[in-house]
């Protein structure tokens, strides 16, 4: 970017930029968002941006940027709200995946014909159920590893060709296609016509069901191999077994840990806001359903008490695996309360009546 340019962008923002919350954006040469940023001073923030030293992020950023526009929220929260939501719309070319942890995985389920468990660092939108955050790649990676041999689901790469015993068979195959795991038992062969879609679902169900707590099938079927492993003396075999076991359980610990946890991110929650503008924000599993600017007076009050009513009656399932929207949004809430953990002070549970003073937290600690 010339001199002049920089120059007049810096005096736009110096001319017109508050220190107040808000989020700010950088436009390119053809208005194509390049970055999306949030701050409590949005002045002092994009006023930093034209110090940044050469080799900085910030000066790459404002040396392509041909344009800065900026709008201004009520509080940090809705800052960070807008941020997110600015971000997954426009996917700019400088922001990184959105507030990613490198130290935490999820297991995914993928939403395909014949769906695969893997293990992924972070979740994107592709109708997917992701369950998590887990911490510690390998022990999510052993229980993915167990949960598909035992039950017989497939690992192989997505482009591989299906075929299922219920399709019609166009061409008859000479050479067995099944992999290594298919021809010991482990998979189900859902490529070599070894099980129908429905057979092979019912495996995926008991799969969702286990990664939800609701059964612990596939536990009893290793714990039933190492009690044949014993009896047969292969004693090497039952103690591999064993760790298998204690990886199962140990994961689906954690992930009920992670299902009772989003179920307390459900609340009423009301932030001041720049000169007075009040919000309050209605949480349901670490999801933001509604916001409303606070009550001031009895009529409002009723209305937000009807729409807590609203958002929380309706029926809603209580697994753990969340879709990649879900995921991205519980994260978020529950990063800020843990990095704000006084602003829980100004969360309601939803038993208590909005704008009541709560004496009891039924929040998350």
């Amino acid at each position: 970017m010339s001199a002049c340019r920089l120059e007049q962008l810096r005096e736009d923002v110096r001319a017109r930029a508050e220190n107040r919350p808000g989020v700010y954006h950088m436009r390119g040469p053809s208005g194509e968002v390049l970055y999306v940023g949030k701050s409590v001073k949005v002045r002092t923030r994009l006023l930093s941006y034209f110090r940044a030293r050469r080799g900085e992020k910030g000066a790459e950023i404002i040396g392509h940027a041909h344009g800065v526009e900026w709008d201004y929220v009520p509080s940090g929260f809705a800052a960070l709200l807008q941020e997110f939501r600015l971000i997954k719309r426009w996917r700019p070319l400088y922001n990184v995946e959105h507030k990613r942890d490198s130290s935490l995985c999820f297991i995914k389920l993928t939403r395909e014909p014949v769906p695969r468990l893997l293990v992924v660092g972070h979740v994107i939108n592709d109708g997917a159920e992701y369950f998590g955050p887990l911490r510690g790649r390998q022990g999510a990676t052993g229980a993915v590893r167990a949960v598909s041999d035992l039950l017989e689901l497939r690992d192989c790469p997505s482009e591989t060709p299906m075929r299922l015993a219920d399709q019609i068979e166009l061409f008859h195959l000479r050479e067995d296609p099944r992999c290594m795991r298919g021809q010991v038992g482990r998979c189900l062969s859902p490529c070599a016509r070894g099980c129908t879609r429905t057979e092979y679902q019912a495996r995926v169900g008991q799969a969702r069901d286990f990664l939800n707590g609701v059964t612990d099938q596939p536990l009893a079927l290793l714990r039933e191999r190492m009690s044949v492993a014993a009896r047969r003396l292969q004693f090497e075999y039952a103690a591999e077994l064993r760790d298998r076991a204690a990886t199962l359980e140990s994961v689906q610990a954690e992930l009920l840990q992670i299902g009772q946890f989003v179920e307390r991110l459900s609340f009423v929650y009301t932030v001041p806001g720049h000169e007075g503008e009040d919000r309050v924000y209605i949480i349901r599993r670490g999801s933001v359903r509604a916001e409303l600017a606070a009550p001031r007076a009895p009529h409002e009050r009723l209305a937000l008490e009807e729409r807590v009513g609203e958002v929380f009656k309706r029926p809603e399932p209580t697994t753990i695996g969340l879709r990649a929207h879900e995921a991205q949004e519980v994260l978020l809430v529950a990063r800020w309360f843990r990095l704000n953990p006084a602003e829980l002070e100004r969360t309601l549970p939803v038993s208590a009546r909005p704008g009541e003073q709560c004496t009891e937290s039924g929040t998350p600690g």
